[in-house]
């Protein structure tokens, strides 16, 4: 008799579903976290480039600053000097500023004084023209009277005059040149230049005309000063041009007066300083 035999066949078990979810999960997990490595990484080279970048840029501009803070500080030296030498030089001119102002108010007392007493003499003489009859007093009187009145015309002369920044008048024809010349307050020397391009020497400096305009009354001129040339152009005429050399402390005075076509004519006035000397204008033509 057969046996039979239940033959029993083992059955795999079915794996679970939720395993191959994890599976595909934990792999999209590790390509999600290379992605962000890769990009943190690349993100990391350019910051670190941009930074050493940045880093160059300071350090240019650093340098750049470092030059324009030198710079700026050699312009604030030499500005410190100029004006230095600018304080200086504006003492300077105010000390002749009032001195021009105390040799004015000195001027305009004299003459003040000068005007007092013409009218006292007037006074005086015509008390005795009052009191005297006979002719020989009467004519004495009269020379007195004609001396008084030449007295005061030179004396309304000298107040009819105009006068510069320095207190200083100003002759407008001969006749005031003259006028000044009698003060005997500064030294005077007339000079004309007859054509265009000559020189002629005045004092201490040398005058070279180079033209006219007859009807603006302007002149244009070179001046020769210690050994420099300054151009006075367009000047007007009977407008001071003032200027110093080495032989004096105050400004000496150029003026033109007349102004013909390629002529001119006028005057310098040096002031009269303590031990110097200035020679006679000579005429003379230039090279």
């Amino acid at each position: 008799m057969i046996e039979e035999r239940e033959v029993i066949v083992p059955q795999e078990t079915a794996t679970p579903r939720w395993v191959g979810i994890g599976v595909v999960l934990l792999a999209i997990v590790s390509l999600v976290a290379l992605g962000v490595g890769w990009t943190a990484e690349n993100a990391s080279k350019s910051n670190q480039q941009a930074l050493t970048a940045q880093v160059q840029a300071d350090k240019q501009a650093q340098t750049v600053l470092e030059q324009r803070l030198q710079q700026s500080a050699e312009a604030q030296a030499q500005v410190q000097g100029e004006v230095s030498v600018i304080t200086s030089r504006l003492k300077l001119t105010q000390s002749e500023l009032a001195s021009a102002r105390y040799q004015a108010k000195k001027i305009k007392d004299m003459d003040a004084k000068q005007f007092a007493a013409f009218q006292q003499q007037q006074a005086q003489v015509n008390t005795q023209l009052a009191t005297k009859a006979n002719s020989d007093d009467v004519n004495k009187l009269s020379g007195d009277v004609n001396g008084v009145k030449t007295d005061l015309d030179s004396t309304k002369q000298t107040l009819q005059m105009a006068r510069d920044q320095f207190g200083n008048l100003i002759a407008r024809n001969h006749d005031e040149i003259a006028q000044l010349r009698r003060m005997n307050e500064r030294n005077i020397y007339e000079f004309s230049v007859d054509k265009k391009g000559e020189r002629k020497h005045v004092g201490a400096l040398t005058v070279e005309l180079r033209g006219t305009n007859v009807k603006q009354q302007l002149f244009t001129m070179y001046l020769f000063v210690d050994d420099k040339r300054f151009e006075k152009k367009n000047r007007s005429a009977d407008e001071p041009i003032y200027f110093y050399t080495h032989d004096y402390q105050t400004p000496l005075e150029l003026v033109i007066n007349q102004v013909g076509k390629n002529k001119i004519t006028g005057y310098l006035s040096v002031p009269k300083a303590a031990g110097t000397t200035t020679q006679a204008a000579t005429t003379g033509t230039g090279e």
